[in-house]
């Protein structure tokens, strides 16, 4: 490997750790913030009798619509892959965090290089956090615009037309509903009445929610987390850091000895009977 092709792959994974390291410290901040605010709101629920804090209580995790082709408990899950592959790849992902859009760079052509070859199931979480602390609803629309694309069919494909396209993390270009549907016209057969309507009417809305709840229950803090098998591996796998290279290194290693799976519509379908999904709150804590 030359010294230029070197340096570049230091830089990329410097850009990655930056801006991990950026989203945790938002991540910190938001913290402090929710804190004082469930001080205010306790204070605000002894003057009102508590009426309005029972109610948050009472509204129900499980969504009202999920979309077609979601698994695990509550259908929180985007499959992309052959569900029968030896290994699991899980992605937890904010559409408008920015070293979510490093990685989905670097990482998308290997990881629809393994999905194609039967080496690995993916299962996306896609949540909302970052509206919460940076004003706009890019996030949320941008999730369930994801969901939209997953219930026609083509969410891989969506998913990294969005990511190759996501705007600086402030701006909110993704609170534009007319943006995401603008880019569907770049997914062929995505670019239908039907997906402009799920994603003008936030279909999947509750959905949403319901995996970012989801998110919020687990032992993960930042985005992107990614797991091999439930094991953290990104930003580093023990000692080694991720690289594209060493991604395909380490699911061939884990395959080793093992059927690949049989590739077929990238995952939008249900898992067959008898394939466990995964479990939307793996124990082991993200490196």
């Amino acid at each position: 490997m030359s010294e230029k092709n070197r340096e570049g792959k230091r830089t990329a994974r410097e850009r990655m750790q930056a801006e991990r390291a950026a989203d945790e410290a938002r991540g910190r901040r938001r913290k402090k913030l929710v804190i004082g605010g469930v001080v205010l709101a306790v204070i605000a629920a002894a003057v009102v009798t508590g009426v309005v804090v029972q109610n948050e209580r009472s509204k129900p995790e499980t969504p009202t619509a999920a979309p077609a082709g979601t698994i695990g408990d509550k259908n929180l899950v985007v499959p992309v892959g052959a569900a029968d592959a030896p290994s699991v790849l899980t992605v937890y992902e904010d559409p408008r965090c920015p070293a979510c859009g490093t990685f989905e760079r670097e990482f998308t052509s290997t990881i629809d290089q393994l999905e194609d070859a039967g080496k690995i199931y993916t299962n996306y979480h896609i949540v909302s956090f970052i509206d919460r602390a940076v004003p706009g609803k890019g996030s949320k629309y941008g999730a369930n615009a994801l969901g939209c694309a997953q219930e026609a069919g083509h969410f891989r494909d969506y998913h990294d037309v969005l990511y190759r396209n996501q705007p600086d993390e402030t701006s909110d270009a993704f609170g534009d509903k007319a943006t995401l549907i603008n880019l569907a016209k770049q997914v062929d057969g995505l670019d239908t009445p039907a997906f402009e309507a799920c994603v003008n009417d936030n279909t999947f809305g509750g959905w949403v929610s319901a995996v970012q709840q989801d998110f919020d229950k687990s032992s993960y803090k930042s985005t992107p987390t990614v797991l091999l098998n439930g094991q953290p591996i990104y930003p580093k796998n023990g000692a080694e850091e991720i690289t594209p290279e060493n991604l395909v290194k380490w699911v061939d290693a884990a395959n080793q000895g093992k059927k690949l799976g049989t590739p077929g519509s990238h995952g939008q379908s249900p898992a067959p009977s008898g394939t466990a999904p995964e479990s939307n709150n793996p124990s082991p804590k993200a490196g």
